[in-house]
């Protein structure tokens, strides 16, 4: 539907109802849902097909709007007044407001006000935060038009906003401000010598690999970890364990479990994935040591859910 005025109203509801909208930005076309809606966010990955549960971009309407999503240090305020509205991501910590899921259970959320008039109005209209990767398949090139969007989802998603071609056609600019210390996580829109002109010194390129960037997408090997220890794969609880289900039955000697939480009790990967961050919280702060997890099959969004639970249990240190 065309970005006029009914159809931004259109697509605010879609989002406001938990569904799936792809909206214009200056730089690609982006898949949006709720990043308040942990349920709207476990769709949005099973539509994209995403491998992995990588943290996703909130998109905001102004500055106002980003505060009330994350804690702004003088770099982050400094990069925001000289680039919002703009291809730029600033990654900083993050307030409560945008959910576990979106943020792949970091205490760290990438937001940007995008310049894209129709991204502009929709996010005014919705008045939350919208995550969104960029609406394509995982792995396919990204869109800069609404029939590229259509290539790649339809059928998958709730609405598409036609604003069309995007003027930049490439991803936004990714900078960690959660230190003082600027760090280039992803180079993009906004090239980084006019970033460190801005700031009048240079910035540090995070390297490649997952022992330097915890703040990029799923790259730290367990820096999704629990305070417990996990056994995966789990066909019977232990004496003492708590158990950590998946679907009906449950696993033999359940009942010896200090506390049971079932991602989907009607065996639902989506909703096992809106789940997983905030149960893996749950049980660490009810003070469990080690948690039984039940065997999730490794199909759809079954292949990220064990990826976080494998890097969850990966030996500390």
């Amino acid at each position: 539907m065309l970005a006029d005025a009914a159809g931004i109203a259109e697509a605010a509801a879609v989002l406001a109802s938990g569904g799936l909208v792809a909206f214009p930005t200056e730089t690609v076309y982006g898949l949006g849902a709720d990043a308040t809606n942990a349920a709207a966010v476990a769709k949005l990955y099973a539509a994209k097909g995403r491998p992995s549960f990588n943290p996703l971009i909130a998109h905001v309407a102004d500055v106002p709007a980003a505060k009330r999503a994350g804690h702004f240090n003088a770099l982050a305020m400094a990069l925001a007044t000289k680039f919002w509205p703009g291809p730029l991501t600033l990654v900083m910590p993050a307030t409560e407001l945008v959910c576990d899921l979106a943020r792949a259970g970091l205490d760290t959320v990438g937001l940007r006000v995008p310049a894209h008039p129709a991204a502009q109005k929709m996010l005014s209209t919705f008045g939350k935060p919208v995550a969104a990767p960029s609406a394509n398949r995982s792995g396919h090139v990204s869109p800069t038009a609404a029939e590229h969007v259509l290539a790649d989802l339809a059928g998958k998603i709730d609405f598409v906003l036609d604003g069309g071609a995007t003027p930049l056609g490439l991803e936004s600019t990714i900078i960690d401000c959660s230190s003082d210390v600027p760090r280039l996580l992803r180079a993009g829109g906004v090239p980084r010598e006019e970033i460190e002109k801005a700031l009048g010194q240079k910035i540090e390129i995070a390297e490649n690999g997952d022992t330097h960037a915890p703040a990029s997408p799923g790259r730290l090997a367990s820096h999704y970890a629990t305070r417990a220890k996990l056994r995966l794969n789990a066909r019977e609880v232990m004496a003492g364990e708590a158990l950590l289900a998946f679907g009906e039955p449950l696993p033999r000697d359940a009942e010896r479990a200090v506390l049971t939480l079932n991602l989907s009790h009607r065996a639902d990967l989506v909703e096992a994935a809106a789940n997983l961050f905030a149960y893996m919280r749950a049980m660490d702060e009810a003070g469990v040591s080690t948690i039984a997890v039940a065997p999730i099959p490794q199909t759809g969004l079954g292949e990220a859910i064990n990826d976080r639970l494998m890097r969850a249990a990966a030996p500390r240190g």
